[in-house]
């Protein structure tokens, strides 16, 4: 997916004038195993923030200082994130997450994933906000609603939200960048 996107990117970078693609690639981002950064740069696309050691705490710093209202918005990584490695991905299964997400956040919810795993939606909120969750939602109306988006099942992972969570199925090898 990231590899399409660059590929139409490049083009139309070169044909309005643009030397490279740039994106938001931070000091942190280099950290974990994310193939979108290596696409990235197999195409070319520069990532000065990560060029110049800018973290992601900085980033909104910055942001803050700059009078940016979403200064403290969440991080909002690719939807393609959601889906273990190996998945194929469809254009309705990322609208499929991302209407799941926007219900959850429809009920006030901040910080939080949907990954998709087949029919299976999981849910990682973080883990000081599972109990309150599961005391104060309606999860009838949940499951039914998410079962209305193509789910079958619907879960709660207890261990909470943790970024990068799908890659500890890798193997060391295939982590490398």
């Amino acid at each position: 997916m990231q590899s399409e996107l660059h590929d139409t990117l490049n083009p139309l970078a070169l044909k309005l004038g643009y030397p490279y693609v740039v994106d938001g690639v931070n000091a942190d981002d280099l950290h974990d195993y994310r193939p979108g950064i290596q696409a990235a740069q197999e195409r070319g696309v520069r990532s000065p923030l990560a060029e110049v050691g800018v973290s992601k705490l900085e980033v909104r710093q910055i942001a803050q200082y700059l009078g940016l209202p979403w200064w403290d918005k969440p991080a909002q990584p690719c939807l393609s994130s959601r889906f273990p490695y190996g998945e194929a991905i469809t254009v309705e299964k990322l609208q499929r997450v991302g209407r799941a997400e926007r219900h959850l956040r429809n009920l006030g919810l901040r910080q939080l994933r949907v990954r998709s795993q087949g029919d299976t939606a999981r849910i990682e909120l973080p883990p000081d906000q599972i109990q309150s969750f599961v005391l104060t939602s309606n999860l009838p109306a949940l499951v039914s609603a998410f079962q209305a988006l193509g789910f079958a099942c619907v879960t709660l992972d207890l261990e909470g939200y943790q970024s990068g969570k799908l890659n500890r199925a890798l193997t060391k090898a295939e982590a490398v960048i």
